[in-house]
This record gives C-alpha cells, sequence and structure tokens, in this order.
C-alpha cells in the first residue's frame, strides 16, 4: 500500500509552530508530520518522552498531573518561541 492522504484539524498555533519549525529544519511540513507521529507511534508508554525538558521527568509520581503539565510546558514554548519582527533577518 502506497501513502495514504487524509485531512487532520489541528489548532493554528500549532499549526504555526510545525510550519515554521519545518522551514526551519529545510523539510516540508508532510516530512515533519510523518517523522513527529513516527516518533510518538516509538516511543515505549509510562516513559517520559525525550522531548519533554528535564524539569517534567521527576513527575513520574504525579501521572494524574502529566497533562496538566504538558499544557504549562506548551504555553511556556509557545511564549517563548514567538520570534519578535525586528529579530528576524
Amino acid at each position: 500500500m502506497g501513502p495514504v492522504k487524509t485531512t487532520i484539524e489541528i489548532p493554528d498555533a500549532l499549526f504555526r509552530k510545525a510550519k515554521s519549525q519545518a522551514a526551519e529544519r529545510g523539510q516540508s511540513l508532510k516530512d515533519l508530520f510523518t517523522e513527529a507521529l513516527e516518533e510518538k507511534l516509538l516511543s515505549k508508554p509510562g516513559k517520559p518522552r525525550q522531548t519533554e525538558p528535564p524539569w517534567m521527568q521527576g513527575f513520574g509520581g504525579l501521572s494524574r498531573l502529566r497533562k496538566e503539565t504538558a499544557r504549562i510546558q506548551a504555553r511556556i514554548d509557545e511564549t517563548f518561541d514567538v520570534v519578535e519582527p525586528e529579530d528576524r533577518t
């Protein structure tokens, strides 16, 4: 079976971040999504993802808060990944 086309809906901010990262890496958006999905599917459940910052890995005993911790990290990333127009050259 060859490649499959599909349509997904993702939040605008996540799309912009993915598009920006793909451009920075010189990749197509398709390649970035494929790579990210492969990494997600290959990760072992219960083990902290390698993309998590080290401070999140210490919360293993608080797994019930994992979603909230990830939400906080996403907000931090979103805030600090903004490139101001004057910084673009």
